[in-house]
């Protein structure tokens, strides 16, 4: 209504009733202005209070914000848990869209949205309770991230506040809102870096980011050739929805006819395009990847285009032939890899995925065993996950499957030493190269996990290196660019060893590639979002000495 005084009995803005038009006088005895309904006598007030009426809230920020709660109660992976609550829900379609990104960008711009509402909040953070600051992050994403009308975002936000939190929550809910709304995203991004007493921590704040791993991001990025100055791009990338990118395993099924799958089996407006490295990745849009026929079968799975192509440099790279046993010191030829006797066997025949769940590098690897003549064991030491492995294998020829097995890899080189000509590591890491996939890491994460994570790669590498034969070929993989984790880690093990040599990563990833990637002039491989469009995946390749 405006803020016109009037009088009694003056005509209403947009044609209200007077005593001489039709309708009547709409006032009663007390001259408060009744409804056209109410003045008929046909309307009638709820005798419920407000907090006991219907709630009807909006399905698709019901499911998001069921999402943030299941991540918070319970350690959850938010694409383990949207994908089935869509199911159940008969969720599709844009709907389906609007709920995933806004569960997703609420979960990945949390810091930057927690920055915001602390400004608007007369407490600090911890004294707000956990639902209703989730319900204010799913209204500022929706204010500052998404294209939602400002009255829709403020309106629907609040009444999933009343319906999930209570009449109460509600109305403090509509009062931060209304206080984020005021600005636009540039004037709230100034607002909350003007106290940063350095860039990286200006970057952390605006790109949401905690400060350790903008730091260390930071440091790896310097590390492997790149430059400090990629930080700001590395971090925005981190923010962006990956593409869902499909890998179409070897012997099992073609990246053509995968795409011809997508084309004439699945409904809607769904599209393909070739990765940009790998011979196996097919970017898919406009569709559920649980549709197409190959994937639901085992041929075709989803998994990111980084992790096909460090997986296929490791399997490209050449193992050296098996050198049978040598004569004693001074007794004849000595044992290098150049000059070997007569009748050196070069199996390539047994290969190891040392850390198989939940098995997708497994499902490729195997699919290229089986085209080659050779077996695979995966191993995986927890007991769910090894049962992920066997669906993910579900569709490999049973020749090219020589078991999966649950156990501790680090035992593995004592228990098997020089059994297997490959050993793939993929080793558990922090997975800062996946944020963009897994955005609730960032927040679970601390620099006190490093030093646990690294003790174990450094048990699995120096395990992988016992289990293959001379002459045999290791792969180290992380998803996370952290130097600890990657260089450190293989510059320990190595340390203490002698019969070990690395090998040129750089040049296997290229001979998979094409020679148009861009990588830095090093021997180990570090691909990154922002270069690469794929997970911060890295590659160290080695070879024990024969």
């Amino acid at each position: 209504m405006s803020g016109e005084a009037r009088t009694p009995g003056s005509p209403q803005r947009g044609g209200g009733t007077g005593p001489d038009r039709p309708g009547g006088d709409r006032r009663d005895a007390q001259g408060r202005e009744r409804g056209a309904a109410r003045a008929r006598g046909a309307g009638q007030r709820s005798e419920s209070a407000p907090s006991q009426r219907a709630k009807v809230t909006d399905p698709a920020r019901n499911v998001a914000f069921d999402v943030l709660q299941e991540v918070a109660s319970s350690d959850a992976y938010a694409n383990l848990v949207l994908p089935p609550l869509l199911r159940v829900r008969g969720i599709r379609g844009r709907d389906a869209a609007f709920a995933t990104e806004l569960a997703y960008g609420t979960l990945r711009l949390r810091g930057r949205y927690d920055a915001i509402v602390s400004r608007c909040v007369d407490r600090p953070l911890d004294q707000v309770d956990p639902n209703v600051l989730d319900l204010l992050r799913l209204g500022a994403h929706q204010l500052l991230g998404m294209r939602v009308a400002q009255h829709a975002a403020v309106s629907e936000t609040v009444g999933l506040a009343r319906a999930r939190a209570g009449a109460g929550s509600a109305q403090f809910v509509n009062a931060v809102l209304r206080k984020i709304s005021r600005s636009t995203l540039e004037e709230w991004l100034e607002v909350i870096s003007a106290d940063a007493p350095d860039d990286v921590t200006r970057l952390a704040i605006t790109q949401s980011h905690p400060v350790w791993i903008a730091r260390a991001m930071r440091e790896a990025l310097v590390g492997t050739g790149r430059s400090a100055d990629d930080l700001a791009e590395l971090l925005e990338a981190d923010n962006t929805a990956p593409r869902v990118t499909l890998v179409a395993r070897p012997g099992l099924v073609s990246r053509e006819r995968l795409a011809g799958e997508v084309t004439h089996d699945v409904r809607g407006d769904a599209t393909t395009a070739p990765g940009r490295w790998a011979p196996t990745a097919l970017v898919l849009s406009g569709s559920d990847p649980a549709a197409i026929p190959a994937v639901r079968h085992g041929a075709a799975g989803v998994q990111d285009e980084g992790s096909q192509l460090v997986t296929l440099a490791f399997a490209a790279v050449p193992t050296l032939p098996r050198v049978p046993e040598l004569p004693t010191a001074g007794a004849g030829t000595g044992g290098t890899a150049g000059d070997l006797p007569d009748g050196a066997a070069n199996p390539d025949e047994r290969w190891l995925d040392l850390c198989a769940g939940p098995g997708g590098k497994a499902a490729l690897l195997a699919s290229l065993a089986g085209e080659q003549g050779a077996r695979i064991v995966a191993n995986e030491v927890a007991p769910h996950r090894a049962r992920l492995v066997e669906q993910a294998l579900a569709a490999v020829p049973a020749d090219a499957v020589e078991r999966v097995q649950v156990g501790d890899g680090r035992r593995v080189g004592v228990e098997e030493p020089g059994a297997y000509d490959r050993v793939l590591v993929d080793a558990p890491c922090t997975g800062l190269g996946a944020l963009r996939r897994r955005p609730e890491s960032r927040w679970r994460r601390t620099p006190g996990d490093i030093a646990t994570l690294t003790t174990l790669q450094r048990e699995l590498l120096g395990s992988a290196l016992d289990a293959v034969r001379p002459g045999g070929v290791v792969g180290y993989v992380t998803c996370s660019p952290h130097l600890a984790e990657t260089q450190l880690v293989v510059k320990d093990v190595l340390a203490g060893r002698d019969d070990v040599e690395v090998l040129d990563a750089a040049a296997a990833v290229r001979q998979v590639a094409g020679d148009d990637i861009p990588l830095a002039d090093r021997t180990d491989v570090q691909l990154w979002p922002h270069v690469h469009g794929t997970d911060a995946m890295h590659l160290t390749l080695l070879r024990r000495r024969a």
